[in-house]
């Protein structure tokens, strides 16, 4: 893996320099339908990445009770985003709909958009 890595051709990726990663993203874009994708070094990251774009402060995101994301990730969604989260006890990880639809709030002033 070392070898590899020294002999990989890099460039700087802030600049779309790095063919490596160009054609990693040009591969997951091209698989999934998409005109662009982004790679990112950590599940945690892309977590974080898409609660930010989801998102405004203030808003509330339901979890499940055991997921990484709440048990893991050290309340960068609060840190981050500026939201909370609501875990919700599921099964085996697992929510269901109806789970769902009840731990969402309803619209008021004074509740969090979930």
């Amino acid at each position: 893996m070392l070898n590899a890595m020294m002999d990989a051709d890099v460039g700087d990726d802030v600049f779309g320099e790095d063919p490596t990663a160009i054609k990693l993203q040009t591969r997951i874009a091209t698989m999934f339908g998409k005109q662009a994708a982004l790679f990112v070094p950590s599940g945690t990251m892309g977590n974080e990445i898409s609660i930010k774009a989801h998102t405004e402060t203030g808003d509330e995101i339901i979890v499940e009770q055991d997921s990484h994301i709440f048990v893991y990730e050290t309340a960068a969604p609060a840190i981050l985003s500026g939201v909370q989260m609501n875990p919700v006890a599921g099964d085996m990880g697992m929510m269901t709909i109806g789970q769902l639809k009840l731990a969402v709030r309803p619209k008021a002033y004074y509740m969090p958009r979930t």
